[in-house]
């Protein structure tokens, strides 16, 4: 570990961010957090109880009176201080990253950037918030619809995108007027930890945001999204754990926002242009290591150019170099932990004792840390495990197809609809694909989708709502009609 990597582990706070004070966790339990890449605990930190977790929906709810009456200019102000001391520290958050996650540095510094738009956008959207005003159709009264903020929120946020999706939900809960009680998962909490001291520098009050992190999820999440007093719960991660997080947020009938797994597929037609299908494909796949819910999950490719694509892929995919995230040039770096590698060998080994043939990579890599070579699997056959789970890792599976319907129907045939890609120069087919696809999200002839100023999202097992875009900050605040008599009557 460098001395620069010593300096900034050290400036992270250890504690849990409690009313604007950072403290011990009331039974002084603690947590280590380790580098994925050496398996070496880099930081021991505070682990939350189920009394800390009261304590910081205490502080949210004391403090959420006074943050909803703070002028929303005022709100959008410290939200943009935040995105300029971001920027200014850039650097730090992008090295810390890659030490906890694992992501190589240069996709850190674009976390960075695409987190930090969040602050940007929210910070504009603040002064936005709308209702209107007009003459019920009778003439017998004025209705004034308003919107307010739906109150203290309950956060958590998941381990593969450490700053930008805790960005995507603290940023539209503060410009709203919420105030949040935040859990970032137990793998890579630093990240959180350091934007919430930042955020408190930037000028956000005492109580407004309180991370709490810690080693017995459930123990703590389940006593807050219980309390009658929280109004709202978003959540990023797996399906399985959403649906209950749903169950959970029935008995107080909480507003839920619910970004959950992934399937995409990623559709080739024989007319698409090549050399922008393999851009598309490296960065929709190889992006984060695989580890995201928007990774390519099944290249569907049409058969006439199945060869050539899958050769073009595999000599990339050859090349890229693998290593721990902070050293220069490095692609791949590690998968989060020892259960993402065996998921990964599993689904390959499936996949070929089922007909695929592995053209490149297609093993876990030996010595410390958790790596998995980048693969490419081609002839993948129906029935494959690959094709119905999702995979969070670098493994590019392709299988062939011969008709747009039947395209379709392979895209479409998973419980998932997060984001689907297609490569198609014919306009018309395009439009097509967009009508009869199910998924929340599209990217036609592109690779990434994301962007702070759309709204990201799924249908199907893939969730519930919208981070980003105007849609976004409308996720933390309830709609109030009022009707008042005409007042020329």
């Amino acid at each position: 570990m460098s001395i620069s990597e010593e300096r900034l582990l050290a400036d992270v706070p250890h504690g849990l961010f409690i009313g604007g004070t950072w403290r011990d966790a009331q039974d002084g339990g603690t947590l280590d957090v380790s580098d994925p890449a050496t398996g070496k605990v880099v930081k021991t930190i505070a682990s939350a109880t189920e009394a800390d977790a009261k304590a910081a929906l205490d502080a949210a709810c004391d403090a959420f009176p006074g943050w909803a009456a703070t002028p929303a200019r005022e709100r959008g102000e410290i939200l943009r201080r935040a995105f300029d001391l971001l920027q200014e520290r850039a650097d730090d958050f992008a090295l810390l990253m890659s030490i906890e996650m694992g992501k190589p540095v240069a996709e850190s510094r674009g976390e960075v950037t695409y987190g930090g738009e969040f602050l940007r956008w929210f910070s504009e959207e603040a002064p936005r918030i709308q209702g209107r005003y007009g003459p019920n159709p009778e003439g017998t009264g004025r209705m004034i619809v308003s919107q307010h903020p739906v109150g203290p929120c309950f956060l958590i946020t998941p381990w593969n995108f450490p700053l930008a999706m805790a960005t995507r939900k603290i940023a539209p809960a503060l410009a709203a007027g919420c105030t949040v009680v935040v859990k970032p998962a137990s793998l890579t909490p630093l990240t959180t930890m350091y934007f919430a001291k930042l955020l408190a520098e930037a000028g956000v009050p005492a109580g407004v945001v309180n991370v709490i992190t810690t080693a017995h999820s459930s123990e703590v999440s389940e006593p807050i999204i219980a309390d009658p007093r929280l109004r709202k719960l978003s959540f990023t991660g797996s399906t399985a754990v959403g649906r209950a997080l749903l169950r959970q947020a029935s008995e107080g009938i909480l507003k839920t926002s619910m970004e959950l797994g992934g399937n995409a597929p990623f559709v080739v037609f024989d007319d698409a242009n090549l050399d922008a299908a393999v851009e598309g494909a490296m960065a929709a796949k190889f992006r984060n290591s695989g580890e995201a819910c928007t990774a390519a999950n099944r290249f569907i490719v049409h058969r006439s150019v199945v060869d050539e694509f899958s050769r073009r892929v595999t000599k990339r995919v050859v090349a890229m170099k693998v290593g721990r995230g902070t050293e220069d040039g490095v692609d791949i770096g590690p998968l989060i932990d020892a259960d993402a590698v065996a998921k990964a060998a599993r689904l390959v080994d499936d996949a070929v004792a089922k007909g695929a043939t592995i053209t490149a990579g297609g093993s876990a890599i030996d010595g410390m840390g958790h790596f998995f070579e980048p693969t490419v699997l081609t002839h993948v056959q129906p029935g494959s495990d690959l094709l119905h789970e999702e995979i969070f890792g670098p493994v590019l599976a392709i299988m062939a197809f011969d008709t747009e319907d039947e395209a379709l129907t392979l895209a479409n045939d998973t419980e998932f609809g997060l984001v689907s890609y297609v490569f198609t120069e014919d306009l018309a087919r395009g439009q097509r694909m967009i009508e009869r696809l199910e998924t929340g999200m599209i990217g036609l002839n592109m690779g990434v989708v994301s962007n702070p100023a759309a709204p990201f999202g799924g249908v199907k097992h893939s969730g519930l709502g919208r981070e980003g875009g105007a849609e976004g900050i409308h996720e933390y605040l309830e709609t109030k009609y009022t009707l008042t008599p005409n007042p020329f009557a």
